[in-house]
């Protein structure tokens, strides 16, 4: 498996059934070989028992964000006749047929996503949109922080957010949601913000939440009466805090009621029942911990009680859907090395984990109840990309789709083992060989470290940092979930807080000597180790704790001074929980303990350094001091520089660029 193969892998997208559970439609994003220039095209297949495969929908080639209304409509975004990304509906049929298509909306300023209502006469439309705006769309939108007449920015101690995860700010201008009343499928009338008129102590947040949040921040309540939405207050306290709230908008156009407003830490995922009488929700417990655990939350919205539904599991939901008759809830939770589904009864909060395939389940997402016991839901691993399957009375599933399978079935195999062993402090960790198959000889090694911290390698697949196209070059990928990984529980996810150099550290030691006691074909001698974010941290951190156990290194986006991360990032909860809840004013040493930068005198491993001009996240400027550390050390190093990426490395051209230096690096050390 060569990068080109990774960049240009076809890769689903989210699906969408009808209501009667007949049909499923989902995308499919295919790269360009040669041009590299991705497109997407909708898929439609019958749910019928042994019905064909899907076939590619006729004339909806560059549809994307595709839902099933209730009455059968099939509505997507795509571009209008006068402007870009708009709204539009079409009859669809199993044999990849269109009929009726028509355009529902003719907004002057592109549609980001909608959402149409159960009754089918409303639809909710979102975008970037200046808060003083009276309807979807005005002259200043996104001009809040260009007062000219230069091309300068400017910004106030009291606007909050300068600039977010890639984009600057434009203080004003949020994700902003807009009710319109929907007639013979077109947009008609004067469109109800949800966020209500404005004035003092208005609501001026993003909806969806910045920068992740999508469609899940907006769910209509089953009578198409009323909006249930999530949101932050955009103001000065906004990069300090994690208070995300659910509020209600009885789309009268007056202010929206804040319905968690008794909880200062997250509220997600609102998801009312099917009878209109309860909102299911997730929410932590703590402020400005944005990995502390999601208890599922039952609210009552008769009598306004809410009941921790989950508070007994020890897992964090990600995900929340009822059934079709409001019996169960069934969600998505890491658990050791899986995100399998789960089964949770909303009358008593009991926890069944569903067996929905055979061996692992690996990664589960998307999940779609349908009528008559069955479910719908994506599942990929470290072995293939995602694929659509289907569980009938919640037994083993069936696949409905083949969009990467065949592909992944003509190329060399890979070996994925599963291993634990004793931490720090003697706990359990887990972590995962990942090898080419069938490869006689000493094989070097690579030693993973996942970002986050509070994330977890686990066994799903990824189209940046893939385990199995790094193994395909001929290495052992070992990647171990350290103290702080998600999936074992609060208190492991907790343990790395004030923390991050030592007992991860600990575990990486030891669960490299527990891989190579493990697998004598992995040649210890011969290791390069590498990781991103807090992976590209402990790349830092090893240059001057653990200088002398690696040929080389590859850092991308990491951490390299804890001062400077600290006044530089975008998010301020995150590294002010980190240390414990101050600023590094208030407690320089808290930062200073686990500062990379301090031990620069012990550098001495090769690194290739790895950083983007668009990261907000962990600025690029700590990729270059990083670079001028090895400089002035005199160690071999390498530093590739994207202008136009973010933390992410997501463009296809820069994405194989990223895989061929990362691999030559590699080879240049592993592969004399």
């Amino acid at each position: 498996m060569r990068a080109q193969d990774l960049v240009t892998m076809p890769r689903l997208g989210v699906p969408t059934a009808s209501s009667d559970g007949s049909l499923v439609v989902f995308p499919v994003t295919t790269t360009d070989p040669e041009t590299y220039q991705r497109t997407t095209a909708l898929y439609v297949r019958s749910l019928a028992a042994d019905a064909p495969a899907p076939v590619k929908i006729d004339g909806l080639d560059g549809a994307g964000s595709a839902s099933f209304a209730k009455d059968g409509w099939l509505y997507f975004l795509a571009d209008g006749r006068d402007s870009a990304s708009q709204v539009w509906r079409a009859h669809v049929k199993s044999d990849g047929s269109v009929a009726d298509k028509q355009q529902v909306s003719t907004f002057s300023k592109p549609v980001d996503g909608f959402s149409v209502s159960p009754t089918g006469d409303k639809i909710a439309v979102w975008a970037d949109i200046a808060r003083d705006c009276p309807g979807f769309g005005c002259k200043q939108d996104g001009s809040g922080e260009s007062p000219g007449p230069g091309d300068g920015r400017l910004y106030k101690t009291s606007d909050g957010f300068v600039r977010h995860w890639d984009v600057w700010q434009s203080p004003g201008t949020v994700n902003r949601v807009f009710a319109y009343d929907l007639s013979d499928g077109q947009v008609t009338g004067k469109g109800v913000p949800l966020d209500g008129p404005t004035g003092p102590g208005a609501l001026t947040g993003n909806t969806p939440t910045m920068p992740f949040g999508g469609s899940e921040d907006i769910a209509w309540a089953p009578d198409g009466k009323s909006i249930y939405f999530v949101a932050k207050r955009a103001d000065t306290k906004e990069p300090q805090s994690t208070n995300f709230d659910i509020w209600h908008s009885d789309l009268s156009g007056n202010a929206p009621l804040d319905i968690t407003v008794f909880n200062d830490a997250t509220d997600m995922l609102p998801t009312p029942s099917p009878d209109g009488r309860y909102l299911a929700y997730v929410a932590m417990q703590r402020p400005g911990y944005e990995s502390d655990r999601q208890v599922v939350q039952i609210r009552d919205l008769k009598t306004g009680t809410v009941t921790p539904l989950t508070e007994n599991w020890d897992r964090s939901v990600g995900s929340l859907a009822w059934t079709s008759d409001g019996r169960w809830l069934v969600a998505t939770a890491q658990d050791t090395l899986d995100k399998p589904a789960f089964r949770i009864d909303p009358r008593t909060g009991t926890v069944v984990k569903l067996d929905l395939m055979a061996g692992n389940e690996a990664h589960i997402g998307n999940v779609i109840p349908l009528s008559s016991g069955r479910l719908l839901f994506t599942r990929d691993s470290i072995g293939a990309p995602a694929e659509l399957f289907l569980s009938r009375d919640w037994h083993q599933a069936k696949p409905m789709s083949d969009v990467a399978t065949s592909t992944i079935g003509k190329l060399a195999g890979i070996v994925t083992t599963r291993f634990h062993f004793a931490g720090a402090g003697g706990d359990t960790v887990w972590g995962q060989i990942t090898k080419p198959e069938h490869v006689s000889g000493q094989i070097p090694a690579i030693l993973y470290v996942h970002g986050g911290p509070q994330g977890s390698f686990d066994d799903s697949w990824s189209s940046r940092w893939n385990p199995r196209v790094l193994a395909s070059q001929g290495y052992a990928v070992i990647s171990i979930d350290f103290h702080g990984s998600t999936g074992y529980g609060q208190a492991f996810t907790n343990s790395i807080n004030q923390d991050w150099g030592g007992k991860p550290l600990v575990d990486l030691k030891l669960g490299l000597a527990a891989a190579l006691a493990g697998d004598p074909q992995i040649d210890g001698t011969r290791a390069c180790a590498m990781g991103a974010s807090y992976g590209g941290y402990m790349m830092n951190w090893f240059e001057g704790q653990w200088p002398d156990r690696f040929k080389c290194l590859v850092q991308h986006d990491g951490v390299f001074d804890a001062r400077a991360m600290a006044y530089e990032t975008d998010e301020l909860w995150f590294d002010k929980w980190e240390h414990g809840g101050k600023f590094y004013f208030e407690d320089p040493e808290a930062y200073e303990k686990w500062n990379p930068a301090n031990y620069v005198a012990n550098w001495q491993t090769p690194m290739l350094v790895v950083t983007s001009q668009q990261d907000f996240r962990i600025p690029y400027t700590q990729g270059i001091a990083a670079f001028t550390a090895l400089q002035m050390r005199n160690i071999p190093g390498e530093l590739l520089v994207f202008p136009d990426e973010n933390h992410w490395v997501l463009k296809p051209r820069n994405s194989l660029q990223w895989h061929q230096t990362v691999f030559k690096w590699l080879a240049r050390w592993l592969k004399p």
